[in-house]
């Protein structure tokens, strides 16, 4: 069995534990609790999503260049409970893209880097595999390291990492995600500036 169909089993048994879960900040705490750093499922799934992200079968489509990549693992189906599985791989180092609220320049450690804005018509489940010592990436609850946010079925935002590298994995109802949403005015602003 290879990495890829690894990671989809092992995935199986905790999807089939949150199908009727809500994502949102309850589940959130959930998930950091029951199944954050050190846990099994935690560890199993960050080891198969690097190797994965190594071996070119993860994160494996530029969106942004080499520093913004994502992949669907596989489309939601019966076997997966009709979650999709996908991976992004973002680095807020060497430049800027999206968003930078510093005045440091290409390198600046508290740089930020973001992606595509989109929506969670039925929620996420997003672990968070931390590449680098400081990365981290921008949840509902704020800054996740390493772990899980869950932010909620109707919620909007950029995905957002600073510190460096990391790869979010990432878990739809339905397979369920929304490029063709629009930011609010004061986001669409800040988008824009260098």
């Amino acid at each position: 069995m290879d990495g890829r169909e690894q990671l989809i089993e092992r995935s199986i048994p905790f999807l089939d534990e949150v199908k009727n879960m809500t994502a949102g900040p309850e589940v959130e705490r959930w998930l950091n609790e029951t199944y954050g750093p050190g846990s099994a499922l935690y560890e199993d799934l960050s080891r198969l999503i690097k190797q994965g992200v190594e071996e070119g079968w993860a994160a494996n489509v530029e969106v942004g260049g080499q520093r913004y990549r994502r992949s669907r693992l596989c489309e939601p189906t019966e076997r997966t409970l009709n979650f999709s599985i996908t991976a992004v791989y973002m680095d807020s180092q060497d430049g800027r893209m999206v968003i930078d609220d510093h005045d440091d320049g290409p390198g600046d450690a508290d740089a930020s880097f973001r992606g595509d804005y989109h929506g969670h018509p039925y929620g996420e489940l997003n672990m968070v595999v931390p590449l680098d010592e400081k990365a981290v990436l921008a949840g509902p609850s704020g800054w996740c390291h390493a772990g899980w946010t869950a932010p909620g079925p109707g919620s909007h935002h950029y995905p957002e990492v600073k510190g460096g590298a990391l790869i979010a994995l990432f878990f739809l109802p339905a397979g369920r995600i929304s490029y063709d949403v629009k930011p609010p005015a004061d986001e669409q602003a800040r988008s824009a500036q260098p």
